[in-house]
């Protein structure tokens, strides 16, 4: 059964799986517009990615972590060997964006592990809160997650 964590401010604890931040921003999985949610396969993986999105991390912000577990069934793999290249640049690439986007609108699978770009040994899960699965996620509650004040210059 694979697990995942996802790490959000207090602010988004109540809509951390709509997939509304997708929508809004787009990411390198997805166009803006698409609907999806991001989450990793550790909570450490989880903390460096929004480390790396969001900065600077604020002190005084509140952050708390999730985590989720599903059936394997309902996860597709993408290995490294199988992606275009330059998928792992900064900005990310229409062809990325295009293969979670068409992932998104087949509905073939809940999930979609990719390699992290942070880690390539690690993965990053894509989650499609549309797809029927989407609501045999087992979802933790909040948990408060605190960033050591290293990581954020203190």
């Amino acid at each position: 059964m694979p697990s995942a964590w996802r790490i959000v401010r207090a602010a988004r604890v109540r809509s951390a799986f709509t997939g509304d931040g997708g929508r809004f921003y787009g990411g390198r999985w997805n166009s803006r517009g698409t609907a999806i949610v991001y989450a990793s396969e550790h909570e450490s993986l989880a903390a460096l990615e929004l480390f790396v999105h969001v900065q600077p991390l604020s002190p005084t912000e509140r952050y708390f972590s999730f985590r989720l577990e599903w059936e394997d069934k309902l996860t597709e793999y993408l290995p490294v060997k199988d992606l275009p290249p330059g998928w792992n640049v900064e900005p990310p690439t229409i062809e990325t964006m295009r293969i979670g986007d068409e992932w998104i609108l087949s509905g073939r699978s809940l999930a979609l592990a990719v390699p992290s770009v942070l880690s390539t040994s690690e993965m990053n899960f894509l989650l499609n809160p549309n797809h029927l699965g989407f609501k045999k996620i087992k979802i933790s509650r909040p948990v408060e997650y605190r960033f050591d004040p290293r990581l954020l210059g203190r």
